[in-house]
């Protein structure tokens, strides 16, 4: 089951409480902390990540189980952990970049 958690939007401007990952070499912001659930992600230019995780907005959900979520996707950036709690992986579905 899919619940949703937030939109990622991509920024060129540094935003207020960024925290930075280190696996991707992206800032990024609270989602909880956004009135509309937005998560403003500020990528380093030397960031490995590329193409439409990079360029395009994202919809986040939460999901009880990530493998059988990502099973047959086209998987774009991941699975990998930006913090010890949460593992994320990027999907290109239906022309949309989903986060579970």
């Amino acid at each position: 089951m899919r619940t949703f958690d937030h939109v990622g939007v991509p920024t060129t401007e540094k935003q207020p409480v960024e925290m930075y990952v280190e696996a991707t070499k992206v800032w990024v912001t609270d989602p909880l902390q956004h009135p509309n659930r937005i998560e403003y992600l500020r990528f380093e230019p030397d960031s490995p990540v590329q193409g439409p995780v990079r360029d395009l907005p994202h919809i986040a959900f939460q999901v009880d189980n990530l493998e059988r979520e990502i099973e047959g996707t086209e998987i774009l950036l991941g699975p990998f952990s930006p913090t010890d709690t949460l593992r994320v992986v990027f999907v290109l579905e239906n022309g949309a970049v989903i986060e579970f």
